[in-house]
């Protein structure tokens, strides 16, 4: 190799470890903080499992490649866990049954629509989120069971912590659409709340998030045949399928 091949491989190498040096000191990790309206009288509620996410604008794609990967949504003592969970679309979701009884976990909302039918302890079923949106979902035999899948087409969002303090990191500097969910919030007011926020290594804050809480957790829902739920639950390893 002549000493001018030489020099322009050497040159062109410290291009590229400056391109990727500067690529990475412009990632910054974006904060922000979800607080609810308090009602005269009431006390603060909590705003912990609100989703914020970012989407880049002017972009087809985002500048991270999507990252698909396995997660778990846990039954046990006839409860989700966790009760929240986001995933980037195409990611599958286990839900492992870790009670002593069946389960049968289902959707028929917008989002990912699926049944997995009854199927005993100590096994799991799995499900492949391959659309953006949000999934309620339920168990079939027990009401009280309830859990939210947000599939999001972005890698940069986080959920908020009992505090109410979100924290995005690793997002380019750019210009994004700031987009929010909670389960308490209806629908029309949280799209009313997607705005253009620009990000910078100096202007890395969301700011305080207001929302209003206008939806009661504890109304029932039907089971997936459209139909009130038995009463009471069965919580034996016998279920007869209605």
């Amino acid at each position: 190799m002549t000493a001018r091949k030489t020099h322009a491989l050497w040159a062109l190498l410290c291009a590229c470890c400056l391109f990727v040096e500067s690529a990475f000191a412009q990632q910054m990790t974006v904060s922000g903080r979800v607080e609810f309206a308090v009602k005269a009288g009431g006390t603060s509620p909590d705003p912990s499992d609100a989703v914020v996410w970012l989407t880049r604008v002017g972009e087809s794609t985002q500048s991270a490649p999507a990252q698909p990967k396995r997660q778990q949504l846990l039954q046990k003592h006839k409860t989700f866990s966790p009760h929240v969970l986001v995933i980037q679309v195409g990611s599958a979701v286990e839900f492992p049954n870790q009670d002593p009884f069946f389960h049968n976990v289902f959707s028929l909302f917008d989002g990912k629509r699926f049944d997995l039918g009854l199927y005993e302890a100590g096994s799991t079923r799995s499900v492949v989120f391959n659309r953006a949106g949000i999934s309620y979902i339920f168990c079939n035999i027990h009401p009280e069971m309830s859990a939210v899948v947000v599939s999001l087409k972005t890698p940069y969002y986080a959920t908020s912590d009992r505090k109410g303090i979100v924290s995005i990191p690793n997002v380019p500097a750019g210009r994004y659409e700031m987009q929010i969910w909670h389960e308490r919030v209806l629908p029309e007011t949280l799209n009313a709340l997607t705005h253009t926020v620009t990000l910078s290594a100096e202007s890395a804050s969301l700011g305080v998030l207001h929302l209003p809480e206008q939806r009661n957790l504890s109304q029932t829902h039907k089971n997936k045949y459209g139909e009130g739920y038995d009463n009471p639950t069965p919580t034996g390893p016998v279920y007869t399928r209605p």
